[in-house]
């Protein structure tokens, strides 16, 4: 018997049990009583990876593992717990797959450590009516009860336990326990607990309230025994009996529980169900320590010579389960793992007097489980019972070393064959995906074909990774302890070490063997891929089987994984019931087998070649008909080029000649399983899902990808197939229904799967949030050390995760409302909307522009969609095309609109927003901020330009737009030194304060550039003063005219292209001061190759000069100002306001007028003499305006005479110098001859 024999209805999501991040993980030291039941709380150890299996398992994989769910509050109320590290460890975290609305997550995980190795019998936990707490009791190997109190803070925030849980948790040491030995821990409430013996007693516990004011002990116990008999602790003495079992060092009792249930059914009284280790079922009155039935579990009397067949291994722990069924009464399930198995099935009553009455609900029916193989040894490892409606539910679970199936029965109580519906299966994905070949002619090399099948999210931990890593370097020898890896992730660790064991050689030829090189790199994946897979196949070793009554869904909960258990959708059931498809699905499971079997005989470069003819049906929209596209696909593809008469014949026997099976509405079935109702996402959220929920849905998602686009595709390839097979055109298919239009349903149909595909495998990492490092109370090892602390989601979650959970309508079962959400999210008419744009938004806004890109292909054609595409290439520094995109999105965001819907992740604020539908001027506003802060000014200035176009003069805000384009214009064109727009902008800036300051900056621009031809070649209309004022403040500020901008020489080529002769020599002449200042005029050439003449000083002496003769003779005079070197009296002439040129001036004026006034004077003399005068005026306004700037200064007028004196007196000077004359007074004009 093989599993296809049972009908699949139900289907398994296997999911990792990571924390979110490494702060997710909360150590909690319990201390033992001798510490007086003080508790400390640490952080995470920063331990290495595991280099070897054990370690791997002693870490990583629990030994006991189930989940409990909280009967009175519910926020969280599922919490799911394993025992990890050698039983040391009782690691707990939340395991709600919705919440109440307005909830926050509780996504930390509780690390209890104990003192000594716990007893992983002995957990149980129990949920206080009249508190919001969790009450974890555990026992442990020293015999100590550890009672831990937890609230749901400690679940949210790191800080509830920052200083310990203090009195939250307490231990006790039993006196009971220094003579028995504990098996099983029941729990009835939080007040009272039950402890099984290995003698066949019972050592009940009832919390003593008192203790704390006394100071007493906490529990208060009560011995029962077999007999029924009770006493007080002190009065009972143990003794030897005669069969025992020997299990754990331990003689054990046949009258020993072994499997325990309890219930109240309805009274205030609790009842204790156990199956002993001699094959009885025992009744317990909790209170009174009654035994109320014996019975053997099957019904069946037995042979007292037979004893010994019929005893149970101590081991077994799930061997009964209790359903409330009504008031005073239930439903028990026991089963005798003795031979093949049964199952018996009791309905037990209760009364108010204590007594229970015990029938046996199918006395002539007897249950043996079915295996799911008779080839292997298969171990019914767990079950548990559901009703629904007033129908009872049997699941189980079966074992076979780290594998697993889960079945279900239903039992029909009412019925003359309760059991007459059989074992229906539960699909199980156990094998793994192998990855593609590679051959020369890929375009994608085979080492990012292996990181893509590795690192697909969800399928192997972290651990898991780093474990084979550090395993498979030990194989190579290469492993050290101490190596640092630390900056490299592990996907670049596992390629450097891999990498490093394979090198390019050459061939016999000569040439390189990259056919080896690939042979070698490919072996040496494929080893380290089986050795990730035996790792992985310890995770999914299953501990125990859950119901969850209240959400109804099954779990089962596995050594590092906990899988949940859904209902299939149609297609699902058609898929994996092929050979005995339901009523009803018998024309398309021969469509889809027919379609499966066709591709299944391609070729790697066959089915390459097809996918890459899909793939351009998917991406482009194409108008051309349908008969056409069909053709291309068809041409493309080229898969007719390789099939047999073998693959046609078999399509043709299982659809019949000419296809006959195939209908129009044959095709509408098929649409109809992958369609759902298009309601299930659309209405407003009763219980949304937590994170443990919404990662259900992800892989759910994943695996209905695969198998929808498995199918989708074979059947888009046997369509074309079969609409070319036929010649006779009255046979042909497009004969008989539109081919083109189930053509067109199936290319859309897999557009959605293949964007969903790429949504669920693409992961990134997400900083965590505040308000999340809020709840955390303190920060990380992590975050501390300055890294941002981050978490890894799929990019589907991201974006639809907080449009998973339950409707308000919706009244469904949990593992039915799961299918339904996911059928709905991959149906090409879904209620859920992909939008392209905003998740290309989302990854923008989380710094994942290369992922944005990706997305590309699918992206809409409407204006913000043409924009978010421009926002992407802008992203990755495309700014050409990003550009592109921009101005074929303008008309369509300038437009006004109404009630505009403003999504987009937090990409856009208000502001941006406000810029788009309100006309072009804004937009391109907009656009210009985008590039501006790129840095990108060529495109600042061409945007700026055109939002200039579009603004209008009568607009309120058109100044201000105006004033703010010509600044961003200005301030771009000058930055890239296009120094002709930058000048435009400035003359059409209406802000004189603006337009000065900008001035500036240009003018400094230019010179610091050295674009000073350019300066001096543009207009500046009206601006040109001003320049000159810039240009001479900047020349008087500077002290070293040697080096740095050469403002001295640009001031004087601006004057004297503008034919300011005397002004450039008025700049030569303070460039000349400076010279000398610095000592340039001392620094005479020694050898005889350089003129000695030719100095610094004596060069601004003939620019001087020349300058000065371009001037007329009446005008060739500046003035010369002296800092340095005053009198006493010309300090204290320039104090009172006048200096030498003032008296020079005034005396000259004073000649004139006394040769005007003199008889002898002629007519000609009058006309000089007007002359002279007008000169005079000339020289006193001259005098007045340059006087101003420098009140304390000596200045002097400096003729032309005056220039070429100095100058011959400098030569001399050099001369002299040369000749070692030296004056011995600066004050001389003289020269001492000292060699005379």
């Amino acid at each position: 018997m093989t599993s296809r024999d049972f009908e699949i209805l139900y289907k398994e999501t296997r999911l990792n049990l990571e924390p979110t991040s490494p702060s997710s993980i909360v150590q909690i030291r319990v201390a033992s009583q001798s510490s007086f039941g003080r508790t400390n709380s640490t952080r995470i150890p920063n331990s290495a990876a595991a280099d070897n299996e054990k370690g791997y398992r002693t870490r990583n994989l629990a030994t006991a593992s189930s989940i409990y769910y909280r009967k009175h509050h519910a926020s969280p109320r599922g919490f799911h717990w394993r025992v990890l590290e050698n039983d040391t460890v009782l690691s707990i975290r939340a395991a709600d797959v919705c919440k109440q609305q307005n909830t926050a997550d509780a996504p930390l995980i509780l690390n209890l450590r104990f003192p000594a190795a716990i007893r992983t019998s002995c957990i149980g936990f129990s949920d206080p009516e009249d508190h919001d707490v969790l009450c974890v009791h555990v026992v442990d190997h020293a015999n100590q009860l550890h009672t831990i109190t937890l609230r749901p803070d400690h679940f949210r925030r790191r800080s509830a336990t920052d200083s310990g849980l203090g009195d939250a948790c307490k231990s006790y040491s039993p006196p009971g326990f220094g003579f028995k030995h504990p098996h099983r821990l029941v729990v009835i409430s939080s007040e009272q607990l039950i402890i099984t013996m290995h003698d066949g007693g019972i050592l009940r516990f009832d919390r003593n309230r008192a203790h704390e004011a006394t100071n007493g002990t906490m529990w208060k116990e009560t011995i029962y025994n077999v007999a029924g008999w009770g006493q007080s602790l002190r009065g009972l003495v143990p003794f030897q009996r005669n069969a025992t079992i020997r299990y754990d060092k331990i003689n054990m009792e046949l009258t020993a529980a072994t499997a325990t249930a309890i219930t109240s059914m309805g009274h205030d009284t609790s009842f204790l169900f156990t199956v002993c280790l001699d094959h009885r079922m025992r009744i317990w009155e909790a209170q009174t320590g009654q035994i109320l039935y014996t019975g053997d579990i099957l019904n069946t009397k037995r042979d007292p010579q037979e004893v010994g067949k019929w005893v149970i291994d101590p081991s077994q722990v799930n061997l009964i389960r209790i359903l409330d069924n009504g008031p005073g009464q239930c439903l028990v399930a026991t089963y005798s793992p003795i031979g093949a198995g049964e199952f018996k099935f009791w309905k037990v009553k209760a009364n108010n007097q204590g007594s229970v009455h015990v029938a046996d609900c199918f006395p002539e029916a007897r249950l043996t489980p079915s295996s799911p193989s008779s080839l292997d040894v298969w171990t019914l490892a767990d079950f548990s019972m559901a009703l629904q409606g007033e129908t009872p539910e049997l699941w189980v679970l079966w074992k076979n070393n780290t594998t697993y199936r889960v079945q279900k029965l239903t039992v029909h109580s009412r019925s003359e064959t309760p059991f007459a519906d059989g074992w229906k299966g539960v699909f199980v994905e156990n094998g793994m995906p192998a990855a593609q070949s590679s051959g020369p002619c890929d375009a994608v090399d085979s080492t990012e074909k292996w990181l893509d099948l590795i690192f697909f999210p969800g399928r192997f931990s972290k651990s898991t990774l780093e474990t084979a890593l550090a395993m498979y370097e030990r194989g190579l020898g290469t492993y050290k302890e101490t190596s640092s890896k630390a900056g490299k992730s592990i996907a670049e660790s596992i390629c450097s070490v891999l990498g490093s064991t394979t090198t390019l050689d050459r061939s016999g030829a000569g040439g390189m063997d990259y056919e080896q090189f690939r042979g070698a790199n490919e072996t040496q994946w494929m080893r380290f891929w089986r050795l990730l897979l035996e790792l992985d196949k310890q995770r999914g070793e299953a501990l125990s089987l859950v119901f969850d009554p209240e959400d109804v869904i099954v779990w089962v909960a596995c050594a590092d994984s906990v899988s949940a258990i859904r209902q299939c959708s149609g297609l699902d059931r058609i898929y994996h019931n092929l050979e005995s498809p339901p009523k009803g699905g018998e024309g398309v499971a021969a469509l889809v087998t027919a379609g499966l079997s066709f591709v299944e005989g391609f070729s790697d470069s066959m089915s390459q070649l097809s996918r890459a003819a899909l793939r351009a049906e998917i991406y482009e929209d194409s108008a051309k008909p349908d008969d056409e596209r069909i053709q291309q696909f068809f041409d493309k593809a080229g898969f007719w080029r390789q099939i047999t008469e073998e693959d046609c014949s078999q399509v043709v026997e299982t659809l019949g000649q000419n296809f006959r099976m195939l209908t129009p509405r044959l095709y509408d079935d098929l649409f109809d399983l992958i369609t759902s109702d298009g309601e299930t996402n659309s209405q407003e959220l009763r219980e949304p899902f937590t994170a443990l929920g919404r990662k259900v849905i992800v892989h759910t998602v994943q695996d209905t990808i695969e198998l929808h686009w498995q199918i989708l595709f074979s059947q888009l390839i046997l369509l074309v197939h079969m609409e070319f097979e036929i010649d006779d055109e009255e046979a042909a298919l497009h004969s008989r229904f539109d081919v083109g239009s189930v053509y067109r349903r199936l290319i859309d149909a897999l557009r959605r799967l293949e964007q969903l595909r790429w949504m669920a495998k693409t992961e990134l990492s997400i900083p965590v949030s505040k308000a999340d490092r809020s709840n955390s109370g303190t920060a990380s090892p992590t975050a501390k050390r300055g890294n941002e602390e981050t978490y890894s989601i799929t990019a589907l979650e991201g974006l639809t995760g907080h449009l998973f959970g339950l409707s308000e309508s919706n009244n469904m079962p949990m593992l039915s409302s799961i299918t339904d959400l996911v059928l709905d999210l991959c149906s090409p008419g879904s209620s859920t909307e992909l939008s392209i744009w905003l998740l290309q938004c989302w990854l923008l806004k989380h710094g994942r522009p290369d992922l944005a890109l990706e997305l590309n292909p699918f992206a809409e054609q409407d204006p913000f969609s043409t924009y978010v595409q421009g926002r992407v290439f802008l992203a990755v520094n495309q700014f050409d095309t990003a550009s592109v995109y921009f101005r074929r999105a303008s008309v369509g965001l300038s437009v006004s609109m109404k009630n505009v819907e403003r999504h987009s992740a937090s990409l856009l604020d208000d502001t941006e927003w406000n810029l788009l539908n309100t006309g072009l001027p804004n937009y391109y506003a907009h656009i210009v901020n985008l590039y501006d802060r790129q840095k990108a000014y060529s495109y600042v200035v061409d945007f700026a330009r055109l939002a200039l176009q579009f603004i209008h003069g009568h607009t309120d805000d058109a100044p201000g737009a105006r004033s703010e384009m010509l600044s961003r214009l200005f301030t771009a064109a000058t930055a890239i030194s296009h120094f002709d727009v930058a000048h435009s902008a400035l003359l059409s800036m209406d802000d004189e304060a603006m337009q000065k300051s900008y001035l500036r900056k240009m003018v400094e621009k230019m010179c610091e550039t050295g674009d000073n031809a350019e300066l001096i070649s543009l207009p500046f209309s009206g601006l040109q003063n001003k320049v000159d004022d810039i240009l001479l403040e900047k020349c008087r500020a500077t002290k070293d005219v040697l080096n740095g901008v050469p403002y001295h020489r640009v001031l004087y080529a601006w004057r004297i292209s503008h034919n300011d002769y005397r002004g450039g020599g008025a700049i030569l002449l303070d460039r000349l001061q400076k010279l000398r200042l610095m000592g340039e005029g001392d620094k005479v050439a020694v050898s005889a190759a350089e003129d000695a003449l030719d100095t610094q000083v004596t060069r601004q002496y003939l620019l001087l000069i020349n300058a000065l003769s371009c001037v007329p003779p009446k005008e060739a005079y500046i003035l010369e100002e002296h800092e340095t070197g005053r009198t006493a009296a010309e300090t204290h002439a320039l104090k009172n306001g006048r200096d030498d040129l003032e008296d020079h001036l005034d005396e000259l004026a004073q000649n004139l007028q006394a040769s005007a006034a003199a008889p002898s004077a002629s007519l000609g003399r009058s006309e000089e003499a007007e002359d002279d005068e007008a000169l005079v005026e000339r020289m006193k306004r001259f005098a007045s305006l340059h006087g101003g700037a420098a009140p304390l200064s000596s200045r002097k007028l400096l003729t032309l005479a005056d220039l070429r004196k100095q100058y011959q007196q400098e030569l001399d000077r050099i001369v002299a110098m040369q000749n070692n004359q030296f004056g011995f007074s600066a004050e001389e004009d003289d020269f001492m001859d000292v060699g005379a």
